[in-house]
């Protein structure tokens, strides 16, 4: 029998993974969203089906194996997405897209093999891939100092006094209050605001210049930023995830989402962390508690979705983009150091990463596939040479 003291230390975990998760990824969801076609009303719907998924995931799987199995949406992968403005694909095709990575997904949980095919891509590659395409996000902050300075000047100084004394709420601190600061400094539209949004399905059609340059990246990012650091981080905390139902069920979730614009459901990485450690619960066997926890407070984060998204897509691009970029400075510092960790690897990543900071698409296929084929390429070529 669970007690309701039990509760307290689980519940407080809970809510603040899911606050300070969802404040800090939003702006980059929003940013992908938008790059790959969705309209406003789209974009609402999918952020909000996103997290209902995820939030009745975290529930249920972490109720169903007693371990705090914490689901949210995948940041790296988003950051991915914008890449693909520059393609120009129809909404349609996006979704078809998505609908391809959850069942790559989903194959992976009923077909382990193939997971170990993509953990068989050097790591240092893998993360200079993702650093090469949200390069552009990261420096998004410094670019907007220019022509915004009274909003970003007082953020970035934030952070950076929070990333010294409290890391983990640099981000979402700072980011609520660029907001802040943007609803105080300048006129926003609030008039077309709503609470729910409008319900409509996607039809996904397929394009195979989709499937190459979003459905494969994006099921390789986040497979290797979430998936695998999230079972990793689960491990040091002396729980063994469930790869095969945890990967099926999130596949699944992913293939379903897609029909309403949602783009990548897996394990999280830092927000994990933030459920199994001893702040959560002294005892391991009841930190599942701060996962369920965690679910019930997306469910609520859900039902105010829609006009917070409503209200920051009527923000300025330029503050949206630099809102997201701090959000993935802490993503860019993981990669580097995966980069320049290998003297061997070295080579082979700097070029993954030039590669993918260039956003390049020849034959209208994004930069992160070239990324990776570079970088895979070079490590082969020094592999045979040596």
């Amino acid at each position: 029998m669970i007690e309701f003291r039990d509760h307290k230390a689980p519940l407080l975990a809970g809510l603040v993974a899911s606050a300070t998760g969802t404040a800090a990824s939003l702006g980059v969801a929003l940013s992908a969203l938008t790059a790959v076609g969705a309209s406003k009303q789209q974009t609402a719907l999918a952020v909000v089906v996103m997290i209902l998924t995820y939030g009745i995931l975290s529930i249920v799987l972490s109720w169903r194996f007693k371990m705090p199995l914490s689901i949210v949406w995948s940041t790296p992968g988003a950051a991915l997405l914008v890449s693909a403005a520059g393609l120009h694909l129809s909404f349609g095709a996006s979704v078809g897209a998505f609908l391809v990575t959850g069942g790559l997904l989903a194959i992976t949980g009923l077909w382990p093999t193939l997971g170990k095919l993509v953990s068989s891509i050097p790591k240092p590659v893998a993360n200079a891939m993702l650093a090469g395409v949200i390069f552009s996000f990261c420096i998004s902050p410094f670019k907007a100092v220019v022509d915004y300075p009274a909003v970003i000047i007082p953020v970035l100084l934030v952070w950076l006094v929070l990333f010294r004394v409290a890391p983990i709420w640099a981000a979402p601190v700072a980011i609520v209050l660029s907001y802040s600061l943007i609803a105080w400094t300048m006129p926003v539209d609030l008039s077309q605001i709503q609470l729910f949004p409008q319900f409509a399905v996607v039809s996904p059609s397929f394009e195979w210049t989709a499937v190459i340059s979003v459905a494969v990246p994006l099921y390789l990012v986040t497979m290797a930023s979430q998936n695998v650091p999230g079972i990793a981080i689960m491990h040091s905390f002396g729980f063994e995830v469930p790869f095969r139902p945890v990967l099926t069920v999130t596949g699944i979730a992913t293939a379903i989402g897609s029909f309403f614009g949602g783009y990548a459901i897996n394990l999280a990485a830092i927000t994990a962390a933030l459920n199994a450690n001893e702040h959560a619960h002294p005892r391991p066997d009841r930190r599942w508690l701060a996962s369920v926890w965690g679910g019930v407070a997306y469910l609520v984060l859900a039902l105010l979705a829609a006009p917070t998204v409503a209200f920051v897509l009527e923000t300025p691009q330029v503050l949206i983009l630099a809102a997201s970029g701090l959000a993935l400075l802490g993503t860019m510092g993981g990669a580097l150091r995966e980069i320049t960790a290998s003297d061997e690897l070295r080579m082979p990543a700097v070029v993954a990463f030039l590669v993918g900071a260039s956003g390049i698409a020849p034959w209208h296929i994004g930069a992160a596939f070239w990324a990776l084929l570079a970088g895979v390429l070079v490590w082969r070529v020094q592999a045979f040479r040596s």
